[in-house]
């Protein structure tokens, strides 16, 4: 009889334990795949601020390219002007 209190306290530490490793186990896993997907969106992130910098470094280039070519359109447009005054 003594030996059937020891052999229930066993089992029922030998089942807390198990639960206990199974539950730390589960949450690691999860933890560790919330990290992976943290992971990727900040790399996606950091790819999408990328090429949103180079989308404006060329829409820079771009802007300047057309304000250049503003000024020459505009200057050809002054000079066209004044052959008109000089022709009327």
């Amino acid at each position: 009889m003594t030996w059937q209190w020891q052999e229930v306290i066993g089992t029922a530490g030998a089942f807390v334990l198990i639960i206990s490793v199974v539950t730390v186990t589960i949450w690691q896993v999860g933890a560790t795949r919330r990290a992976k997907a943290l992971l990727a969106a900040q790399h996606d992130y950091r790819d999408l601020a990328e090429r949103v910098a180079r989308t404006q470094e060329n829409t820079e280039k771009q802007l300047t390219a057309l304000a250049e070519r503003m000024a020459d359109v505009q200057a050809r447009m002054g000079s066209v002007e004044r052959i008109l005054k000089d022709v009327e």
